[in-house]
């Protein structure tokens, strides 16, 4: 028994579905999915394209941390940091180079803020640094500088000692010594801060657990033994900030390595001053979270509230304004954030998205009015095998797409339109692996790792091969040269329009067969388009024994190239023949239409996909819509 019957594919706005998704084909999600979609970004309308290729900037050293630095829409940077040094970037061109103190192996460890010209970093191991420009595009990298006042260093303090043990000093200033009748001193104690006695002294030596010699910064008061004193909170010795933000006019940072689950916020409107006063309206803020358990702190971000991202839930600090009296700590959802790498939460048309401490899921933490409360949506729950360890995120807001680099040198990518309902994964590679990605204004730069080392390269329209350049001659050659980065690869080039086919570089130079004035030569990476399988509505969500794709339409916009497989194996389907008013040795024309054909053979594999699109070809290519004739049978 033969039925006819028809397949509409109109969008793809629900991504690529995890397989767990094969037999709920009662669902909508199943019409609008796909099986794989690969190298393409998924419009908000409904159709996918190839996505753009990767521009070569410059060789990196080694593996490199990329940070966004940002003034205002006109005088935007990148940061390039590696194992102890940072690059600073301009309009593509390294414009100063500076000395840091974080490893290879800290920088994704790294939580950053920015405020105009200063960008502050910090990391749980070593002291807090600011990065500034001043007018005249010089660089610093210096440390946090707390406020003074008659002698005193406003930063925070605290006892770190359940049972607080005394401490006494030998004199109220100059150079003294200090002891206690518990051991408290570590050799890392040196460089740290003692609040005593209404006074501040700064540890010079060490010379036991309970013994130290010190500076007086602030005179002291008296010299008797008291158990009224704390210490620095950061410190060598008690570890650094973890997280920092600001929110309404005061600088907060989120946890240390000794108190994990800390916030302290500034003064008002002066940020490096933590000085708790008397608690008026403007005067610094410190509490612990308080819960059943010590999770520690990750991420602090500004949103309408200030929310605190922790290893076991989410909080809410609220006030209007923050003050020591109205300050309010409610805890919302309990998932919890990755903690392996610092995976800056980002902010997606009001809502604050991040990664769940699994690292298999990207949660949408959004603010609901009804419930006057956060709730935390699962954005992977049908593509729940699209992430796994995260090492770095960004989030692009011109095409509201975030990219995801994963371990293992992939990149997964979110198209997200809450308004619209679109929530759509894809997958993203290249011929080597991603390590790092940041959007710097209109611009979404990458550290990729290839076969001759590390580069830093940038998505660019009309390019469609990656670690690419453009080269020019005034007069038309075969021979090209300046490719040593791309030495010993099998590369693509386009030229004139033409894709001339895949070339190998040798002692950094290729040879055309023919000649050509301008190249785009660059490494292939290939695009995949997959629908899930076809079911018969009547038997949902069952798929039938066999079928057979009789004949398809394609709609596809602005291509230049289309290689499908429909049942006898992958072709590319001449759309210059499409233009029957132009000759055939013109390059290719783009082509915005139906693309029709017939196919022969059954499909009886289930799983296997009524049809397939896939080209390593430099050239563009977008998919709107397919419609095919199917015949089945019982």
């Amino acid at each position: 028994l033969m039925n006819n019957l028809g397949s509409v594919k109109t969008n793809f706005t629900a991504g690529q579905v995890s397989p767990n998704l094969l037999g709920r084909g009662d669902l909508k999600i199943y019409e609008n999915g796909a099986r794989r979609l690969e190298n393409v970004i998924i419009h908000p309308t409904g159709g996918v394209s190839r996505r753009r290729g990767l521009k070569y900037i410059c060789r990196a050293e080694q593996a490199t941390r990329l940070l966004p630095f940002e003034f205002n829409t006109e005088q935007i940077y990148l940061l390039c940091l590696s194992d102890y040094k940072m690059k600073v970037f301009k309009d593509d061109r390294c414009i100063a180079e500076l000395e840091t103190p974080w490893s290879g192996n800290q920088l994704f460890q790294l939580n950053y803020t920015q405020s105009a010209d200063t960008l502050l970093l910090v990391h749980p191991d070593v002291p807090p640094k600011q990065v500034t420009r001043n007018n005249n595009e010089v660089w610093l990298i210096s440390d946090w500088e707390y406020y003074t006042k008659d002698d005193m260093i406003y930063m925070p303090y605290y006892n770190f000692y359940q049972k607080k043990p005394q401490l006494w000093a030998s004199g109220t200033s100059g150079e003294i010594t200090m002891a206690t009748d518990a051991d408290v001193f570590l050799s890392a104690h040196v460089g740290s801060y003692l609040k005593y006695q209404s006074g501040l002294v700064k540890i010079t030596e060490v010379r036991g657990p309970r013994d130290i010699a010190g500076t007086v910064i602030k005179k002291l008061s008296a010299t008797g033994k008291t158990n009224d004193w704390a210490e620095a909170v950061f410190s060598d010795a008690r570890g650094w900030p973890v997280s920092v933000t600001f929110h309404q006019n005061r600088m907060v940072i989120g946890g240390s390595r000794d108190l994990p689950n800390r916030l302290w916020l500034s003064k008002s409107s002066d940020l490096f001053n933590f000085d708790l006063g008397k608690a008026v309206d403007d005067d610094a803020i410190e509490f612990g979270i308080l819960s059943d358990q010590v999770n520690a702190i990750k991420a602090v971000v500004s949103t309408r509230h200030l929310l605190v991202f922790t290893t076991g839930a989410e909080w809410m600090v609220s006030g209007e304004p923050l003050t020591p009296e109205k300050i309010q700590l409610k805890r919302q959802t309990n998932v919890g954030i990755y903690a392996e790498k610092i995976l800056a939460p980002q902010q997606i048309d009001g809502a604050t998205v991040f990664v769940s401490r699994s690292g298999r899921q990207l949660r949408e933490f959004l603010y609901t009015d009804v419930e006057q409360a956060y709730q935390a949506k699962d954005l992977t729950i049908l593509s729940n095998d699209i992430i796994s360890r995260p090492r770095d995120i960004s989030f692009d807001p011109d095409s509201s797409v975030v990219y995801l680099v994963l371990e293992d040198g992939t990149l997964s990518c979110l198209t997200t339109y809450r308004t619209e309902a679109v929530t759509a994964w894809c997958k993203l590679n290249t011929a080597g692996k991603f390590i790092s990605a940041a959007v710097i204004g209109d611009n979404i730069y990458f550290c990729v790792e290839r076969k001759n080392g590390w580069f830093i390269e940038k998505f660019v329209d009309d390019y469609y091969s990656d670690c690419s350049l453009r080269l020019t001659s005034e007069a038309p050659q075969r021979d090209w040269s300046g490719l040593e980065h791309l030495e010993g690869e099998e590369v693509v080039v386009l030229a004139n329009g033409f894709s001339l086919g895949k070339f190998k570089v040798e002692e950094g130079e290729i040879h055309l067969l023919d000649e050509a004035d301008e190249i785009i030569v660059g490494l292939p990476y290939e695009h995949l388009i997959e629908p899930l399988p076809y079911m018969v509505e009547a038997e949902r969500p069952y798929s039938p024994k066999a079928l057979r794709v009789i004949g398809a339409r394609f709609r596809i916009l602005d291509s230049k190239s289309f290689c499908i497989d429909i049942g006898s194996g992958y072709f590319h389907y001449p759309l210059k023949r499409i233009h029957r008013d132009k000759i055939f040795d013109s390059p290719p024309l783009t082509y915005s239409g139906d693309v029709q054909m017939r196919a022969l053979g059954w499909i009886r594999e289930m799983n296997k996909p009524m049809w397939s699109i896939k080209s390593d070809e430099p050239l563009a290519f977008t998919l709107l819509s397919a419609v095919a004739e199917i015949k089945l049978k019982e």
